[in-house]
């Protein structure tokens, strides 16, 4: 539910003694490819009793715990979230950061009970949104909203432009206006910060060079992996593929740019 797009975001490198940032073949202009690109996603949804329930929107052991009346309350990374029956089978998940609102998603639950429709929309810093359109399976047992969530659709129908630029000679530079998110990497395999206003504290990513045009980097958050990214160029240097792997799930995401 959090769907950490911003997480997806973040790309560095380790250099070789011999290769400069300013030379490197990722520093460009990167726009999504969305008819290429594909997300995954489960949940688990566990009901306490009294409208009362544990959403692990990451799928990761990490839940909130949320009365759905309506009302915002404490979540995760600092944010709330509010949660709406409004109906047997729907309900409306609103998250806020500093009082703003930044996802609002829309569920529906088949008749049969066994598909879960989501309708999810993000808010950026900068006011743009992009709409996400998931289809979930339920595996396992569970009634109602209560379950293991598996998404059956992956369609990704937002663009938005990654900035990769060198960085004091010996690094690169990350940006994503959208996201309103920078990441300044050195070469040395050290965990650097996810900058900017609204982003928590404590997200970090560590990367290294698997050869000139691969990468691989892990994300974490408070020195706890969430993500191991493969990030690879294709032969004519105008593609870039992101192969997300997150904790705990079998199926990665797969983000296809192209060089602007």
């Amino acid at each position: 539910m959090f769907k950490p797009i911003v997480q997806l975001l973040l790309v560095g490198c380790l250099a070789t003694a011999t290769l400069r940032a300013a030379n490197d073949p990722f520093v460009g202009d990167w726009k999504l490819n969305p008819s290429k690109s594909k997300l995954t996603d489960q949940m688990k949804v566990e009901s306490l009793g009294a409208h009362k329930y544990a959403f692990d929107f990451e799928g990761d052991g990490n839940a909130e715990t949320i009365v759905a009346d309506g009302t915002d309350q404490p979540g995760v990374f600092g944010t709330t979230l509010s949660v709406t029956l409004e109906g047997p089978d729907a309900l409306k998940v609103v998250r806020k950061e500093k009082g703003h609102m930044i996802i609002t998603a829309n569920w529906k639950l088949s008749k049969d009970g066994t598909t879960l429709t989501d309708d999810f929309t993000g808010i950026n810093p900068n006011g743009s949104t992009y709409n996400l359109n998931y289809v979930y399976k339920r595996s396992g047992a569970g009634s109602g909203f209560a379950g293991t969530w598996l998404s059956t659709s992956e369609a990704v129908n937002s663009v938005f432009v990654l900035q990769v630029r060198s960085y004091e000679g010996d690094g690169l530079s990350i940006i994503n206006l959208s996201e309103g998110t920078t990441t300044n990497v050195k070469f040395d395999g050290k965990d650097y910060p996810t900058l900017g206003a609204n982003v928590p504290p404590g997200f970090t990513s560590s990367v290294y060079r698997v050869n000139e045009h691969t990468l691989e980097m892990t994300d974490k958050f408070n020195g706890k992996i969430r993500e191991i990214q493969q990030i690879r160029l294709s032969s004519d240097l105008k593609g870039l593929t992101m192969t997300v792997h997150k904790v705990g799930r079998n199926d990665p995401n797969i983000l296809v740019f192209e060089r602007q």
